[in-house]
């Protein structure tokens, strides 16, 4: 791992980890803010996943919102499935944003401004994790390493049909 991602990685996970706390400790409160995001996102979700145990209490998603944030932030800082991890980031910074920064529906021009910078914070994070979950470490990627094989694969049939041509000539010349 370069000394960039091990700079890079607790860096950007750092505020997920103190928001989730912070989520975890404030569940009650934020769950206001959370309500009208959780009751336009939770049917869309149930119609999509009829089977899955979708908690419609917006206190409980905003707990397991905070939750996946610190897990994912600790995997992420730590290193362990980074894309992964980064990946869970984003999908739990968009209810996050929707719910905390509706900066267009504030009135005080003082307020509005603090919610559209934090807004735009989250939606630079987000491009930040969007990077860091496709980020394959210098490694190749499973796209490159199937374009890889399939070039292998083709290099190695033109080879193996050249030598049946030469190995054919040389047959037909020892029989005739």
């Amino acid at each position: 791992m370069t000394v960039t991602r091990l700079l890079a990685r607790p860096m950007l996970a750092s505020m997920f980890i103190v928001g989730g706390v912070s989520a975890l400790k404030n569940a009650d409160a934020l769950a206001a803010t959370a309500q009208p995001v959780a009751d336009r996102f939770v049917p869309l979700v149930q119609r999509m996943a009829p089977q899955a145990p979708i908690p419609t209490n917006a206190t409980t998603l905003v707990r397991l919102n905070a939750g996946a944030q610190i897990l994912a932030g600790a995997a992420l800082a730590t290193g362990r499935a980074p894309r992964l991890a980064s990946t869970v980031l984003a999908a739990t910074l968009v209810p996050s944003t929707l719910a905390g920064h509706r900066y267009w529906e504030e009135t005080d021009p003082a307020a509005r401004g603090n919610q559209k910078v934090h807004f735009f914070k989250n939606v630079s994070m987000f491009g930040g994790l969007l990077i860091a979950g496709v980020d394959t470490d210098g490694k190749p990627g499973v796209a490159w390493r199937a374009r890889r094989a399939a070039t292998d694969v083709k290099r190695e049939a033109r080879r193996l049909a050249k030598d049946a041509r030469h190995e054919a000539k040389l047959a037909r010349a020892q029989l005739g």
